[in-house]
């Protein structure tokens, strides 16, 4: 088995090690990451600049390459070049933080697996729902594996992906595994505007979530009470029980 292994926090994030290492004992991995952070990158490509790769060590001494692309780059060019398009699963991540409900959207580390689906490959998204305390990035990887065991088994139907949340806890406080549906997640005060020394103003952007009571059932829900959520997503984003209500409007 020929495993691709990304992420969107960069080659040397300690997630990126942790879901390599995990992986390497069910197959051949080869990692190709970005050379920097590149979180909320979304599903964006490069077409303004060339794209380079460097072979690099990992911080545990792993072999990887580094590119100046986005994860969604880093996955075609894993595959078409240095892979030769021979890929089994393409699986992305450890994710320092949650992806959950409609930030898939904004997600460097599921667009890389959403680019892995595009190109007919079972994908795999894995993120820790919280900052990773003193258990670190154990029992995502852990998970990680037994979940890539079941994918490359049981396969994935065509032009889908799984986007895995595993909560920022100790493994004997995980109470399960949920398969989930995708949550709602918005955000609020997210400018943060600024003035600079000559009195021109600049913006971070930030904000915090909205509160909510998340869907019992949905992604969300699961983690908020300490279970891992699994959910399946696929590419085709048609509201399919619109059509019919759109074709009353007479458009033509």
């Amino acid at each position: 088995m020929r495993i691709l292994v990304t992420n969107d926090d960069g080659v040397a994030a300690p997630g990126l090690v942790a879901l390599r290492a995990a992986l390497a004992g069910i197959g051949e991995v080869v990692v190709v990451a970005p050379e920097r952070p590149r979180s909320a990158s979304g599903h964006s490509v490069t077409l303004h600049k060339p794209l380079r790769l460097a072979e690099t060590p990992l911080p545990d001494g792993a072999a990887a390459w580094a590119s100046n692309g986005t994860p969604s780059d880093c996955v075609t060019l894993g595959v078409d070049v240095v892979m030769d398009g021979r890929v089994d699963l393409v699986a992305s991540g450890i994710n320092d933080g949650a992806n959950l409900g409609w930030d898939l959207t904004y997600s460097g580390t599921v667009s890389a697996a959403m680019e892995g689906a595009m190109l007919g490959i079972p994908s795999i998204a894995v993120s820790v729902a919280g900052r990773p305390g003193p258990t670190g990035y154990g029992p995502a990887a852990s998970f990680a594996r037994r979940l890539a065991e079941r994918v490359l088994q049981c396969g994935l139907e065509p032009w889908t992906l799984l986007n895995v949340n595993v909560p920022s806890v100790a493994e004997d406080e995980i109470r399960g595994v949920e398969v989930t549906r995708q949550g709602r997640r918005q955000y609020v005060d997210r400018i943060d505007r600024r003035t600079d020394p000559w009195g021109r103003s600049y913006y971070w952007l930030c904000g915090s979530l909205k509160a909510d009571e998340p869907d019992e059932g949905s992604d969300v829900y699961a983690v908020l009470h300490n279970r891992i959520s699994v959910t399946p997503v696929h590419l085709d984003m048609t509201a399919c029980h619109l059509l019919d209500r759109l074709r009353e409007w007479r458009l033509a």
